[in-house]
Parts: structure tokens; C-alpha cells; sequence
């Protein structure tokens, strides 16, 4: 236990520093035994308790009055001086007589009875001396003690006291049992008023020193295990885990008590609950506008689509990395310093951190960011924090509130990009009109700001949402991650491919969504995705959502006619025909049916034009007997006489078998269904022929090309 700290260290206490600072480490071990006397009194050991070391061979092996009789060290034989001076006190009492360690720690009295207990008191001398190093900025020695003696394999005694302080649990539980103690004086600290805890920032100043020198002990313990899968390894990352999220939550409470946890900072909001219901009022406003899960859609999922908040996911994003203290009852958790106990855990872990939005207070934003989830994820932490702070006071006046943001951008180094990177996921999150107005009116200012290779990539989706598809187009053209070589998300890409096309950017929305597709397929992409693996291999699928994707957006933005003129290959072709006929047999009086029947009149493929037709004309009468619309039935009628001479006119140009064959039906029928599976292709691909080249031409032999037309290749 470290005993009384001076403001103006005394002048024997800095001979003791100095001396501990200068000692070797692997002397600790022999400062820290307690030796008894080893001269001969009666045939027998004296046995009295050593305090002080001889001076010429720095043995602790007499006692005070032994050694004014005895003419050699009982150790080395070495020869005594007669008539010296006063002998030097070993380190430990030393530090004792300085004030640097407790008289209660003093065992000079203790009697020769108690050698049962010697290896215990042994351990505590030692855990004493390191408790001054850490008081006193020497961090450094017990890091050496670590690799110098620890680490050292030639570092062996045959002593079993010294043997046992030379192994690397010592240290361990020193941190741990120093841990324990640092909690609970922060618990009886954080229990005091606002006031209270104000006039105790030096003491939690100096306790926040000792946390990162432990931390520091604990990355060199590390460091000896690194590479092996033992328990004393993930012992002491879970001791470091919650020793660095510890001090993390001890700087941002130090500088909230220095702000009195913003007491005197007016909130724009009256009450706590109406922050709860603007905040769910967001949460309403994000489904109302966002755009339905392809993936859903396409695997014909019952999950309903659903819009997240920036804030939801920062949130839930610390949930899926939390990793709580609950191993020993005995050991004290960090779990104790949350504000009433464990009644704000056990809120968060029944409903989630996103369910904890917004905070009731300041204090209790502090303890669920910064005492939950990963001490990696700090930047994160400190990103949310300031988010909840832009929502407390956004729309007051500046005067009152901003110079709170800059002092705590100033006091934990947070870049200016950071902070308009969190007012702009706030400004994003914000459902009100003025939130809207002051984006638009600030996007083109912002957005080059925050754009780059890290930008979220929910900042176009959110942009998309409220309709603003150039700033979305901006926001991907300056990530860097928009030309389909970068690896994406199966959700990135739908987002880029709506985002082109509610652009007018089609064409390159469908080079990008042929590029993207080619590298999943051919496995170009390294690393791992952040979807379900499933989903990230199976190209088939992206293949499969974004030309859906793509013909839903032309169909409701009413470029089907420029869409079908692009180059579709036979795999995305499949996806095209599914999509156009379901549209059509859903609505027969919409034109896409007709546009179907034209995309393959433009590729001379007259019998799967005919066979559309055919279908939709069934599809077309069956939904004018069972709807008594003059106007619609006209429209429908005058569409389908239109596309049947046209088809007509096609079929003639066929040879007589196959038209003979198209009327009597038995032609065979070339089914587009999009659910069938795909046969893995080889290195060539080889793709059918289609019926009509069969019986057009017998001596060239007809291959699909890549852009999607016929091209007959002469054999030799």
C-alpha cells in the first residue's frame, strides 16, 4: 500500500527515489525478500529481521547488532570493517523511513514465528516497491523488471521465494490487484457531488497516469506470450481491455466535471421526453423514405425493409464488440462505475445500445459509450459523443454552445474532418426542415470536406433518400470506391447503380453493375465483404439484384426504351425478361410488355418476340374481360393490334418450316423464368445457339456476343 504523498518530496524520499531509479531490476527480487540475520548466537541463528546492507559486499545477511561483532559477512566471507559508519538501510525501509510507503507496511517487528508467511510478505514487499515506481512516473523500471528479468530464461535462483518473484504472474496480479484498487476509490469518487468531484481533478489527474503506466506494463507482459494461445495471455488482454476502456472513461468524466457535466448549458429541448419522441419521430421519418431491400425482394423475403439512423448504427456497432469484466465474483467490474450501479447495463443489454438513444444525461452518455464496446472503437466512442452533443443544442444560439464542441474537439485531438464528418451524420439523421434546408444550402461546402477513401458509405444512401441524387453522385465520385475495381458491399453497389441511374447516368450504371459482377465472379476482389459470406461468393446473386435493380429504376423513371438498347449478355438477359414480363403481367397497360417484345425484335430474335406477344395478348384479354374500363381496353387494344403487325411483319421474314412451326405450336418454347440454375461454365464459354440461327444459316456457325447481338463466324 502506498503510504503518504508529498507535494515537495523530502530529502531522504528522493534519496529513495533515486536509488530506486537507479537500481537493477533484478536486485528487486533481493530488496524485496525478507531476510533474516544469519550470524551465530548459542549454536544457533540469530533470526532477527535485516534492515540494513553491509557496505562492502551489499549483502542484507546481519543484523544491526550482529554486524558490529562480526568480522565477515556470513555470505561471501568478505572481511567487515571495524569502526565504519552507520550502515545503509535496504530499499525497502528505506522508502518506508522517505513517507514513500506506509508504516503499516513495516514488518521489522514482525517476529521469527511468522516465516510461514514469508513468501506472502515477500510478494507484498515486492507489489510495494512497484506501487512507489508507479506513483512516481518509474514505470519504466517494472517494464524493465518485465524483460530483464521476467523474460530472462537465465534469470533462475534455487531460493523457491526468489524463484517465485522472478515469474511473470507476479507482475500480472500487481496490475490486477492495483486495478482493483484504482476502482474502488473511482467508484467513491463518482459517487460525490458535482462539486465534490471538481475539487478531486488532481487526484483523478494522477489516477489516470497510473492507469496507462499499467497499461503500458501489461502491452510489455504481452508481448512475452504473443504468438501462443495461452490463458495467460487472454487473462491479460481482458485485464488490459478494461484498464484502457477505464481510463478512456476517465478523461471524458474529467473533462465533463470541469464542465459540471454541462448543468449551466441550456438543452434545446425542455424534457427528456420530447428528445425521446423527436427521436423516434427520425426513426419514422428514415422508413418513410427509404428505398425497399433488393436482396429481400429478390430471395422473397417476409422481412420488411427498413431505414436506419447514422446514430443506430454507431450504436449498434458498439454492441457487437462489447466484452464486459464478469469473471471473478470477487474481482471488482468496471460494471461498477456506471451511473446507478448496473441498472443502466442491464437496460442496454435488454434493449440494445441503439434502444438507449437518446441518453437521459450527460453522465449517462459517458458511462454506456465508454464502458461498453471495444477500447479500439475510442474514435468511434468519442464520434458519438459529439453527436449527442450537436443534438442537445443544435438550432441555440452559437454564443451558448459552441464553444463547448471546440474545447472538447481541443482536449482529445479530434480533426476537424471528424467533427463536420459527426454535424454532418447529424444534419442526415435530422427529419425537420430546417435541418434539410441547411444541408442542401451546406452540401456543396461539406461534403468535399468529409469525401474521401473513409467517407461512410451511407452518406449516398442518405443523400439518395432525401432526393438529392448529385450530391450522392459527388459523394461516391470522391470516395474513390465508385468505378467497381474497389472492393464494395453487395448494399454499396445497389446504392451506386441507384444512384447513377436516378442521375441519368444509365449507361454508366450499367457498366459499372457489368464490372462489379465480373470481379465477384472471377474472384478478383480480395479480402472479405461486409455482408453474409453467402451472399458476398455467390455472384449470381449480385448479378441477379442489380439488373433487377436496374429494371425497376428505368420502369418507374420510364427509361425502359433506352435501357433494352444497351448490350445485355445472356446471364444478365435472363434477369431483364423476368423482370420486363412480371412488370407486364401486373399491369397490362403499361407499355414495358411491348418494349420486351421490341428488345428482341432488335436482335432479329423474331421467335421469342412472337412467343411474348402471344403470351401478353392472352395476359391482355383476360384482364379486359375482367375490367369494364372503355378507356383502358382501348389503349390495351390499340397497343396489342400495334405490336401483333409488327411481330407479324418479323415472323414473315422466317423460313416456312418455322413459321409453320410457331403456329401450330409445336416450336419449342424458350422459358426465362431467372430462378433456374446456372452450369459453371468453363474457361471458353460456350453459349446455345439460339433456334433461329439453326435454321437461317447451316454452314456458319452463330455465337453470342458479349454486347448481345447475333454474329455469324464463317467455318472453314
Amino acid at each position: 500500500m502506498v503510504g503518504r504523498k508529498f507535494d515537495e518530496p523530502t530529502a531522504s524520499s528522493s534519496q529513495a527515489l533515486v536509488r530506486l531509479a537507479s537500481i537493477d531490476p533484478i536486485e528487486l527480487c533481493n530488496e524485496a525478500k525478507l531476510e533474516r540475520c544469519r550470524a551465530t548466537r548459542d549454536l544457533r541463528s540469530c533470526g532477527r529481521c535485516v534492515q540494513r546492507v553491509l557496505i562492502s559486499c551489499g549483502h542484507a545477511a546481519l543484523c544491526e547488532e550482529c554486524s558490529q561483532r562480526c568480522d565477515s559477512c556470513p555470505i561471501c566471507r568478505i572481511a567487515l570493517p571495524k569502526g565504519a559508519n552507520e550502515l545503509p538501510l535496504r530499499l525497502y525501509y528505506e522508502c518506508i523511513e522517505g513517507g514513500l510507503i506506509s508504516k503499516r507496511c513495516d514488518d521489522r517487528l514482525q517476529d521469527k514465528e511468522d516465516a510461514e508467511n514469508q513468501l506472502i510478505a515477500d510478494v507484498q514487499r515486492l507489489y510495494s516497491l512497484f506501487d512507489v515506481a508507479l506513483e512516481n512516473n518509474l514505470v519504466s523500471l517494472i517494464c524493465h523488471y518485465v524483460t530483464d528479468v521476467c523474460m530472462d530464461e537465465s534469470a533462475v535462483s534455487s531460493d523457491p521465494v526468489i524463484a517465485f518473484l522472478l515469474d511473470e504472474k507476479v507482475v500480472k496480479d500487481w496490475c490486477r490487484r492495483t486495478f482493483k484498487i484504482i476502482l474502488t476509490e473511482l467508484q467513491a469518487i463518482y459517487n460525490l457531488t458535482v462539486l465534490e468531484m471538481k475539487g478531486k481533478l488532481s487526484l483523478l489527474l494522477k489516477i489516470s497516469l497510473k492507469l496507462a503506466g499499467m497499461s503500458n506494463v501489461l502491452e510489455v507482459l504481452e508481448s512475452s506470450f504473443r504468438g501462443s494461445a495461452s490463458a495467460m495471455l487472454v487473462d491479460l488482454n481482458h485485464l488490459q481491455e478494461n484498464i484502457v476502456k477505464t481510463k478512456q472513461h476517465l478523461d471524458i468524466m474529467m473533462w465533463c466535471i470541469r464542465h459540471q457535466f454541462l448543468e449551466k448549458v441550456r438543452s434545446r429541448y425542455s424534457d427528456f421526453a420530447l428528445w425521446r419522441s423527436s427521436v423516434r419521430e427520425r426513426k419514422s421519418a428514415a422508413i418513410k423514405r427509404a428505398w425497399p431491400d433488393p436482396v429481400s425482394r429478390i430471395l422473397e423475403s417476409s422481412e420488411q425493409s427498413a431505414s436506419s439512423l447514422f446514430i443506430e448504427d454507431a450504436l449498434a456497432n458498439l454492441d457487437t464488440e462489447q466484452e464486459y469484466a464478469e469473471k471473478d465474483e470477487g474481482e471488482v467490474s468496471i460494471a461498477s462505475l456506471l451511473t446507478g450501479g448496473g441498472d443502466l447495463y442491464f437496460r442496454s443489454k435488454l434493449h440494445g445500445m441503439p434502444g438507449c438513444y437518446p441518453f437521459e444525461n450527460l453522465r449517462a452518455a459517458v458511462d454506456l459509450l465508454f464502458l461498453r464496446g471495444n477500447s479500439d472503437l475510442v474514435i468511434a466512442k468519442q464520434a458519438i459523443f459529439l453527436y449527442f452533443l450537436f443534438d442537445r443544442h443544435w438550432t441555440m444560439p452559437d454564443e451558448g454552445w459552441r464553444w463547448i464542441v471546440d474545447d472538447f474537439a481541443v482536449t482529445f485531438s479530434i480533426t476537424r474532418h471528424s467533427l463536420l464528418e459527426s454535424f454532418v451524420f447529424y444534419l442526415l439523421d435530422d427529419h425537420t426542415d430546417e435541418a434539410v434546408k441547411l444541408y442542401c444550402q451546406e452540401a456543396s461546402r461539406l461534403l468535399p470536406e468529409i469525401a474521401g477513401p473513409n467517407i461512410h458509405p451511407k452518406v449516398a444512401q442518405a443523400l439518395l433518400e432525401r432526393q438529392n441524387p448529385d450530391a450522392a453522385l459527388m459523394a461516391l465520385r470522391w470516395s474513390g470506391r465508385d468505378g467497381g475495381a474497389t472492393l464494395v458491399s453487395l448494399g454499396e453497389a445497389v446504392t451506386a447503380v441507384r444512384v447513377r441511374v436516378e442521375s441519368g447516368l444509365l449507361t454508366e450504371a450499367f457498366m459499372y453493375q457489368r464490372t462489379i459482377c465480373s470481379k465477384v465472379k472471377d474472384k478478383k476482389l480480395t479480402g472479405t465483404y461486409d455482408e453474409i459470406k453467402e451472399q458476398s461468393c455467390n455472384w449470381t446473386l449480385w448479378l441477379e439484384v442489380l439488373v433487377t435493380e436496374i429494371c425497376c429504376l428505368c420502369i418507374r423513371r420510364n427509361l425502359v426504351d433506352r435501357m433494352i438498347e444497351l448490350p445485355w449478355n445472356y446471364d444478365e438477359e435472363k434477369h431483364l425478361h423476368k423482370c420486363l414480363f412480371d412488370f407486364a403481367t401486373e399491369d397490362c397497360s403499361s407499355t414495358v410488355g411491348s418494349l420486351l417484345v421490341v428488345f428482341y425484335l432488335q436482335r432479329y430474335r423474331y421467335v421469342d418476340a412472337y412467343q411474348v406477344d402471344s403470351k401478353l395478348q392472352i395476359l391482355e384479354e383476360d384482364f379486359i374481360s375482367k375490367n369494364r374500363n372503355d378507356e383502358i381496353a382501348y389503349k390495351i387494344r390499340s397497343m396489342s393490334h400495334w405490336r401483333k403487325g409488327l411481330v407479324g411483319q418479323s415472323v414473315d421474314l422466317l423460313p416456312d418450316v418455322l413459321r409453320q412451326q410457331l403456329k401450330t405450336g409445336t416450336l419449342p418454347e424458350v422459358v426465362f423464368t431467372g430462378n433456374e440454375n446456372i452450369p459453371a461454365k468453363p474457361d471458353i464459354p460456350k453459349v446455345q445457339e439460339p433456334v433461329l440461327g439453326k435454321l437461317l444459316f447451316r454452314a456458319p456457325q452463330v455465337q453470342w456476343e458479349g454486347n448481345g447481338f447475333l454474329h455469324p463466324q464463317l467455318q472453314p
